[in-house]
């Protein structure tokens, strides 16, 4: 097997849990092959560079192997090489999250009757 769907190899390699969810990122261009956007059913080799979009993580990658059977993840790294740009991105990424607070963590519910009240007091006092 010298070549894979592309789809087929975004779920073998763990990125994506389904194929549908791979298909979905793919249609919406969030997955580029060797720097051009791609279909699902494009066909996959050995040496493609791979730059796949989720959420605020870029991963830049090159296949180093093609499967169509989804593995244990330990195996499933052995089917790409990520280049060093992208590992730094990643821990740059990581690095920012553990001291940023996201503000919408600390809403908790709807107003109570007194936070509704302090914040018409609030809005009198402007």
């Amino acid at each position: 097997m010298d070549t894979v769907r592309l789809d087929k190899w975004l779920w073998a390699a763990r990125f994506f849990k389904s194929r549908s969810l791979a298909v979905a990122a793919v249609e919406a261009g969030r997955v580029q092959v060797n720097g051009e956007r791609a279909k699902p059913a494009r066909a996959v080799k050995i040496g493609d560079k791979l730059s796949i979009m989720r959420e605020q993580e870029r991963t830049e990658l090159f296949v180093r192997t093609v499967s169509e059977t989804r593995r244990a993840a330990p195996l499933a790294k052995l089917l790409y090489d990520e280049t060093p740009e992208s590992l730094l991105g990643k821990q740059t990424l990581a690095e920012r999250r553990k001291f940023y607070a996201e503000p919408a963590n600390e809403i908790t519910g709807r107003p109570t009757k007194r936070d509704r009240r302090a914040l018409a007091q609030w809005r009198e006092n402007e």
